[in-house]
């Protein structure tokens, strides 16, 4: 057992006024006999009312609106949750019986949307991996722990090299990404096996000096052993999800989990600031936020902008005209 305290701040700064933002947050650590959330305080700019429900994968989402013009939006999520260490699977039942096991829940309602693979480039090489390491002579246990170490070992964790449209076929060329992207290839991995897997978000608390992950959300995937449930692995750091890490949300793939997503009236840039802290004591410090990157608007294109632009425009070509009929 372990208690976390973990401070979840999401800023979004705009280069210029933007009025109804409608948003959506999954920040709600999921509440069973694995993980029990003691507090929880999300506060919000303007403090809009949220309101909350649970979605098709049965996560805690809250939705807002935020009407009034803002150029900034900051989010932040204060929980102390207590974790549990999960049994491992005792993988005890002979190997024919568990995949036949396997075969028949793939038409269970809370499995059928975690089978089908996605079609990518790279289907042969490892349809080919899995042919030369006999996996369909393992246990599911056995298979699912091999392909998260050959993630582990073949791809590298390098910050800034994907963002969060980069596709399946461009992590397998690249062989290297952060937690999502080793999640989106084991995801695919063990469902070319035959074996159901979803997608987790959540956040990842330090065990080791070297722990991947920290300072952000996190990702890993759970995949479903036969008389067992579903069985987390961290590709990220080779590991089994147990009481270190804590889950938000889980779905098909991250944009089922996102931990933040929204929409806003008028064309804008904007700069998003994530930061995580976590430890297993309180710190009442408060945290600094860093200022509105676009505080000088003027040297940003924004929508007030355009609208001056054209309005100057206008207002020239009707003196022009003015000029011409004289």
């Amino acid at each position: 057992m372990a208690t976390f305290y973990i401070k979840h701040i999401t800023k979004f700064s705009y280069s210029n006024n933007v009025i109804d933002g409608a948003n959506l947050i999954r920040l709600y650590p999921i509440n069973d006999q694995y993980q029990k959330v003691n507090s929880h305080f999300i506060s919000v700019t303007n403090n809009p009312f949220v309101e909350s429900f649970n979605d098709f994968y049965n996560n805690r989402v809250g939705t807002f609106l935020i009407t009034e013009q803002h150029d900034e939006l900051t989010i932040t999520s204060d929980v102390e949750v207590v974790t549990y260490d999960k049994l491992f699977p005792e993988d005890t039942i002979d190997l024919k019986t568990q995949w036949e096991e396997l075969k028949t829940k793939k038409y269970d309602a809370d499995i059928i949307d975690f089978i089908k693979p996605t079609p990518f480039s790279g289907s042969e090489d490892i349809l080919n991996l899995i042919a030369s390491k006999n996996l369909y002579e393992k246990t599911p246990t056995k298979v699912v722990l091999e392909l998260c170490e050959y993630v582990y070992n073949n791809f590298n964790y390098i910050k800034g090299v994907t963002d969060v449209d980069s596709t399946i076929d461009d992590v397998w060329k690249l062989k290297a990404g952060v937690c999502q992207d080793f999640t989106n290839i084991l995801l695919q991995m063990v469902k070319m096996c035959g074996i159901p897997a979803r997608y987790v978000s959540g956040y990842i608390c330090p065990a080791e000096d070297n722990t991947r992950g920290l300072g952000a959300t996190h990702a890993w995937i759970e995949a479903y052993i036969p008389f067992y449930g579903w069985f987390g692995v961290d590709p990220t750091n080779n590991a089994i999800a147990n009481e270190n890490h804590v889950r938000l949300a889980v779905g098909r793939n991250y944009a089922d989990c996102s931990p933040v997503k929204g929409v806003f009236k008028r064309k804008v840039d904007s700069d998003l600031f994530v930061k995580v802290e976590i430890s297993s004591t309180k710190n009442k410090e408060s945290y600094e936020l860093p200022p509105n990157t676009f505080s000088d608007s003027k040297t940003h294109n924004s929508y007030q902008q355009n609208l001056d632009r054209i309005q100057h425009q206008q207002q020239q070509l009707h003196q022009n005209q003015q000029q011409q009929q004289q």
